[in-house]
């Protein structure tokens, strides 16, 4: 499909998300696998485009959240190993197994199930038990994880493959001492399982914050998500590396969401814009109504405080974002015309509107400003 016939579309920056794979491969070292994680459709960017290149840039495995997202890998003949990061319902776990994906677990049901299930086709499953060590989502607490491990071993198809954690608060903050003690955690843990003969080949703790600040963290694998799409984790990450000198080159955003203008109009000063009428115009205005609104993933709460790009130049949003439009003020930009290209996210001329910036407006981060666009817009590889 060509951008001319679109009308809301996100580009796909192929070059940029090659360099950003390979900034990790060569920070992370060659000892160390990259499992990409492209959750969320690939957080936000395409889960099957972005799949295909982040394998072709290097990457060694993907990390999916759903048995849905490993289907639609699968389906698109990508024959990389797959970690499932999420819950899999107990009615799904057949497909899982049939489909060679490896499977985060923690629950007695679950590995019950898959012992059934493997043996009955005559078919490996791959485990990766998650460790609880601070951060009480999903995981099996310390104490538990020997008996976890004599269950799995219990069945004769089942493979103990993996053992993974998460860190609680590595992005939020830049003294790291609860991080420092969840990696003590995870590490005793590992040490427990090997003082009873059990051997976990994979071992996996580190995200993009702790994969740029912590080598400790990466054992023999790392799940980097946020930063393979150009987006620094937090900025406290960020001073974090600064302050340690991590040699990390600049991370390059990926991801550019447009769209176009439907109408430019006039509208007289004294006259209101939008539902509510919340704003007003001062002065004899002009402005551009685009087809874009919170059902795309253009956040309600950008209403009057927004802005986009058009000809390079900043056109601020008027009014409420609407569920399928909003209305942004052209009145400085008057070459506008229907049809042009705007730029919602991403960079236009020598200007950009960032996902940090539109995070730090509406009082979220920018993992949620970039997953949160409509999957049903058509991701473009450029």
């Amino acid at each position: 499909m060509q951008q001319g016939n679109l009308l809301n579309w996100v580009e796909i920056s192929r070059r940029a998300l090659a360099q950003n794979v390979l900034r990790f491969k060569t920070h992370i070292g060659p000892a160390v696998k990259l499992a990409a994680v492209v959750k969320a459709n690939a957080y936000g960017h395409g889960l099957v485009g972005v799949s295909r290149i982040v394998l072709e840039s290097g990457a060694d495995w993907l990390a999916v959240n759903s048995i849905e997202e490993a289907e639609q890998v699968r389906a698109a003949g990508i024959a990389a190993p797959v970690l499932c990061l999420g819950y899999v319902p107990l009615s799904q776990l057949e497909k899982a197994v049939r489909l060679d994906v490896r499977l985060t677990v923690y629950n007695p049901a679950t590995v019950e199930r898959l012992g059934e299930i493997a043996g009955r086709l005559g078919r490996k499953a791959r485990l990766h038990v998650k460790v609880e060590t601070g951060t009480n989502r999903q995981g099996v607490r310390r104490e538990e994880l020997p008996d976890f491990a004599r269950m799995i071993a219990g069945y004769p198809h089942l493979v103990l493959e993996g053992l993974s954690t998460h860190y609680a608060n590595i992005e939020d903050v830049t003294e790291h001492r609860f991080a420092e003690l969840q990696l003590r955690n995870f590490s005793e843990a590992c040490s427990m399982l090997e003082s009873q003969g059990f051997s976990v080949p994979v071992r996996h703790t580190a995200c993009t914050a702790a994969a740029i600040l912590f080598p400790r963290t990466l054992f023999n694998m790392a799940r980097v998500g946020i930063g393979l799409y150009g987006l620094w984790p937090s900025k406290e990450t960020r001073i974090s590396a600064l302050q340690a000198g991590v040699a990390l080159n600049e991370l390059e955003p990926v991801l550019t969401w447009k769209t176009r203008i439907a109408q430019v109009k006039p509208v007289k000063s004294g006259e209101t814009i939008g539902y509510g009428c919340t704003d007003l115009a001062t002065q004899d205005t002009r402005l551009a109504v685009l087809p874009v609104g919170y059902y795309d993933g253009y956040d309600r709460k950008l209403s009057s405080i927004g802005y986009v790009l058009i000809r390079g130049r900043r056109a601020p949003v008027r009014g409420r974002v609407c569920m399928n439009m909003i209305m942004v003020d052209v009145t400085n930009i008057p070459e506008a015309r229907v049809e042009d290209e705007v730029v919602l996210l991403g960079r236009q001329g020598d200007d950009s509107v960032s996902a940090e910036v539109l995070a730090g407006k509406i009082g979220t981060i920018n993992y949620e400003v970039v997953t949160r666009i409509n999957p049903l817009l058509p991701r473009i590889i450029v």
